[in-house]
């Protein structure tokens, strides 16, 4: 996993990313059909209205590898929504187990990030530090979007992939953008409620964001509608949520393709959801890496013929300002402390 930092304005961000593409002579063989290229420039003219700034990342990256600047940025907006649609069929499903509880007064985010492992290579734990704007730890398999993380504010913001159904996908920002701007933008859960629901959404996603006064929700996201999933309590009193790979309320189960078990994502769900109504801890973030290592059920122990499996996995003890993270399967991998966050005050 590549930890790079990145600080200044996005357009000097993007430059140093793309000569780090340069350095190590990345090439982006993209191929977008009929249906991607239409979507991918309608979505990148919303990305320049409501986050001009991403824009201007990319364009960095773009003049530094000598790139088609509006090819590559509709590449970057059919992440997550239409670049795993093809024909109609689903080409690339990603998994992914996210939850955050409340423990003894303290505050914790915990994921598993399960994706193809030939992504392992190039995911990124990226720390930022942009003018006029939050700084933030980033993690993701792609770059300038991303799958989770924390502000200098102790919010927590991640998505989980949904099947998106095929016509109801629409231009707007993708999952792994909205991501980003909410770290960028918000300081609190209620602030990133606000923007999801005044940014256009592209496609079918959850978001759960956490915050540091105990705040949690798990945002299930369509083009039309927003569905506020609010945290749930224990025996003990404890507020829990967890999202996983489809929507949970069934008001939205009819703009979910999937059968909502997608890499057993039902299972996992309640692996978590058992072990967190049952909790007997002392140590939250003990108890976090000891069920995203699947010692409470399955959660990350795939069959090797799926080629399919963890990639990382976060703990965030929001509370005590510690980032935790294993960057390979959890239950092979020992997690470290990111040391990164703690410039953040």
């Amino acid at each position: 996993m590549y930890h790079p930092r990145f600080n200044g304005n996005h357009y000097e961000m993007g430059r140093k990313m793309g000569n780090i593409f340069r350095q190590n002579n990345v090439k982006f063989p993209i191929k977008l059909d009929t249906f991607q290229v239409k979507h991918g420039r309608e979505c990148g003219k919303l990305l320049e209205k409501h986050f001009p700034e991403a824009v201007d990342e990319i364009q960095g990256i773009t003049d530094t590898i000598e790139y088609d600047n509006e090819v590559f940025t509709s590449w970057m907006m059919c992440m997550g929504s239409c670049l795993d649609i093809n024909n109609g069929n689903c080409v690339e499903i990603r998994g992914c187990t996210a939850f955050s509880f409340t423990q003894k007064g303290q505050v914790y985010h915990a994921r598993d990030n399960d994706l193809p492992p030939f992504l392992k290579k190039i995911s990124k734990s990226v720390y930022y530090r942009p003018q006029n704007g939050n700084s933030f730890i980033l993690n993701t398999s792609s770059f300038i979007n991303g799958e989770e993380g924390i502000n200098n504010y102790g919010l927590v913001v991640a998505m989980t992939y949904v099947l998106p159904i095929l016509d109801e996908i629409e231009p707007g920002i993708n999952s792994v953008f909205l991501v980003r701007y909410i770290l960028e933008k918000c300081k609190t859960v209620d602030e990133g409620i606000c923007a999801l629901k005044e940014l256009p959404i592209a496609s079918s996603c959850n978001i759960i964001l956490t915050d540091k006064e105990g705040k949690m929700v798990v945002v299930e996201c369509h083009p039309h509608k927003i569905n506020i999933r609010n945290n749930e309590r224990n025996g003990a009193g404890e507020s829990f949520i967890i999202t996983v790979n489809h929507f949970t309320s069934k008001d939205m189960w009819k703009h979910d393709a999937s059968d909502r078990n997608v890499y057993l994502s039902e299972n996992r769900y309640q692996t978590v959801y058992n072990a967190l109504m049952s909790m007997n801890c002392n140590d939250g973030v003990e108890f976090a890496k000891n069920i995203l290592r699947g010692n409470y059920g399955f959660i990350c122990q795939y069959d090797k013929q799926l080629n399919f499996d963890t990639i990382w996995s976060s703990v965030f003890d929001i509370s005590n300002r510690k980032l935790y993270r294993a960057e390979g399967n959890p239950s092979r991998v020992k997690y470290k402390e990111d040391a990164r966050f703690n410039n953040f005050f």
